[in-house]
């Protein structure tokens, strides 16, 4: 038993403790490329969520990370099989029923720890915090934590590089051989202002790319993805570990 994920946790352990911190990891559920597993959002929340949360553990930090959400926001990818959506008001709706009963046991810090580019809870969160003044709400994104330019050589935001390293280091079994990944071609709008990133629509994936991937995974290996994995997790024990001795009355210096 690993206590501090509450999937794993049990009710004796619990009847006494604390929680300074409560971790909600949230994915999605889409096709990555032809090589990686439709989870692949939720791999790599589980496994840095729970890597992170034992390094802050063992440093005292008193946090539990709560099961993956494992569903997103895939609304520009309606046509794509199987990708599963959850629209935004639903993402609120679990929120606000998960911030309640945080809130009612009196667990008053929460961070939605993301792991979907498409997911956005920053407005929400907004919302949340109107309705519990008490609480904390905070917002991460693994995947900007660190500068990717120092790990991989190609660039790209899905089942790219990083990615398939990544999983090829947590779920090896999981990954197809890298010559029966597509290229992960991108095409760019036809309107610049959309590329310069000063205006924003939501990306119709089917027309983007050919084979769901954006970014070339075919420089991608373990060593690469342990690397990352190693320094992106250390990161995050540090944020955990801050978080749960923040003091949300005197927060700014």
């Amino acid at each position: 038993m690993r206590p501090y994920l509450l999937a794993e946790t049990n009710w004796k352990h619990l009847t006494d403790a604390t929680v300074d911190l409560a971790i909600l990891p949230w994915g999605a559920t889409e096709a990555h490329n032809y090589h990686l597993p439709y989870g692949t959002d939720n791999i790599e929340a589980d496994g840095i969520a729970t890597e992170a949360a034992r390094l802050a553990w063992e440093r005292g930090a008193k946090i539990m990370v709560l099961p993956t959400i494992p569903f997103g926001i895939n609304t520009g990818q309606s046509d794509i099989f199987l990708d599963i959506n959850l629209n935004p008001s639903t993402q609120l709706a679990i929120l606000r029923d998960v911030a309640a009963t945080l809130n009612r046991q009196g667990v008053k810090k929460l961070l939605v720890f993301n792991s979907h580019g498409g997911n956005s809870f920053k407005v929400l969160l907004k919302e949340l915090g109107l309705e519990y003044p008490d609480m904390f709400f905070c917002t991460s994104d693994w995947f900007r934590s660190l500068d990717k330019t120092k790990y991989f050589e190609e660039g790209g935001d899905h089942a790219d590089e990083m990615e398939t390293s990544l999983v090829m280091h947590l779920r090896p079994e999981l990954v197809l051989p890298l010559d029966e990944a597509g290229p992960g071609d991108e095409r760019k709008h036809r309107i610049h202002a959309f590329t310069e990133g000063w205006v924003s629509a939501e990306r119709r994936w089917s027309q983007v790319t050919d084979d769901t991937g954006i970014g070339d995974p075919r420089k991608a290996t373990r060593e690469k993805g342990e690397r990352y994995f190693r320094d992106v997790t250390a990161k995050f024990a540090d944020l955990f570990v801050e978080l749960t001795a923040l003091d949300i009355d005197d927060m700014y210096a």
